[in-house]
């Protein structure tokens, strides 16, 4: 499997080339938003790139259309990975939003892969409760207290009456908004930005050419000086195999203080002798359904690079 984390390819500075952000994807064709102002669809050639909205990129003109011929060196990059494929969700974001709504049942195991893959990426993480004046809302504002006490920001919201809570949260960042289907991310940029979703429905449904789809990414531009939020299509799973092992245990923020008072070096916090972490586990002072993620995703991350699979 390779990984997309840094581009591979380069194109040089060259006059004729266009810069530009991709602003909406669908398979490999983009919407390219140019510094000079206006917007193309384009298409990408070669196969040694991959690219996701947030992505910096060459483009140039041809007697068939634009095409991208060479992308930026990426700051981030959040996608998901198993031992086979990578899917990229955006690039150069400096904040992951996780939404969550009361009437969809919310994946927490999932909702902990979106914490990791946004810690191991340096950046940072809010869970957005939308739809809290539906009544299973506080109760599910008391079940997330817990990531509340990680540090993560939780940030109740009605996207279909006001948004104004989420407003300080995305303000300077430039965010994606990941989540399961029906929890209302779309609703929530519409909310935050009313009639941007128009223009960037026509480029998306050029690069689809009208077939009905749920896959396409699209970046929203915000008020302030590079500040955007991508919206991704729903997920239902999301594999860290591209992740190494110190990268996970790295990316749980309780378990940092832990960790450098392990006996060994290398513990993996499973069988270890006095390993810090698990007795922080028996003495109640760190979530044991955290402790028992971790060591899946450490299973998965060796499944993923063992030649003989």
């Amino acid at each position: 499997m390779t990984q997309p984390r840094r581009s591979k390819t380069v194109a040089p500075v060259d006059d004729a080339l266009s810069r530009g952000l991709v602003i909406a994807a669908h398979r490999r064709h983009y919407g390219v938003e140019l510094d000079r102002g206006d917007t193309v669809t384009c298409v990408l050639k070669g196969r040694a790139m991959t690219l996701a909205c947030g992505d910096r990129v060459q483009v140039a003109d041809g007697p068939d259309g634009a095409s991208i011929v060479g992308v930026d060196p990426r700051r981030t990059l959040l996608y998901r990975s198993d031992a086979f494929r990578e899917k990229l969700i955006a690039a150069n974001v400096t904040q992951v939003l996780g939404v969550v709504a009361p009437d969809v049942p919310v994946d927490e195991h999932l909702l902990n892969r979106w914490i990791i893959a946004a810690e191991a990426e340096g950046c940072r993480f809010a869970i957005i409760l939308n739809k809290s004046d539906l009544d299973g809302a506080p109760a599910l504002v008391k079940r997330f207290a817990f990531y509340a006490s990680l540090g993560y920001d939780v940030v109740p919201v009605s996207a279909k009456r006001d948004v104004s809570p989420v407003a300080p949260l995305v303000a300077g960042q430039r965010s994606v908004m990941i989540g399961q289907s029906g929890m209302g991310k779309s609703t929530l940029i519409n909310a935050l930005l009313p009639g941007a979703a128009a223009r960037i429905g026509e480029i998306s449904a050029a690069l689809r050419s009208g077939r009905h789809t749920t896959t396409s990414t699209a970046l929203y531009r915000l008020p302030g000086d590079d500040a955007w939020i991508v919206d991704s299509p729903g997920l239902q799973s999301f594999g860290l195999a591209h992740c190494s092992e110190d990268a996970i245990i790295g990316a749980f923020v309780e378990l940092r203080p832990l960790v450098p008072h392990c006996r060994f070096r290398d513990c993996r916090h499973d069988r270890e002798p006095d390993c810090a972490v698990r007795a922080a586990v028996a003495g109640g002072l760190v979530a044991p359904q955290r402790v028992a993620l971790l060591q899946t995703l450490l299973r998965e991350a060796r499944a993923a690079r063992d030649p003989s699979r």
